[in-house]
């Protein structure tokens, strides 16, 4: 099973702030502070982000290959 299989089985397509925050290991808080500052990570994390409303989700596929390091450009 490979990391985005186990991320949908898991969480579906979308994750939320908290689920991310969850699978990286870092409070809400403290990942709504990173992904506020200008760095190459917060940039690739950034551009998986999809806007329902007033909602915030991030692409399950996209960060899948974000944290497998094969993300290079995830803008769709």
């Amino acid at each position: 099973m490979t990391l985005e299989q186990h991320l949908l089985s898991t969480f579906g397509p979308l994750l939320t702030l908290d689920q991310l925050a969850q699978l990286l290991h870092r409070s809400p808080g403290g990942l709504k502070f990173t992904l506020s500052t200008k760095s190459e990570f917060s940039r690739q994390v950034n551009a998986t982000k999809v806007r329902l409303g007033r909602r915030v989700y991030f692409r399950v596929c996209d960060v899948a290959a974000l944290l497998a390091g094969s993300a290079t450009d995830t803008q769709h």
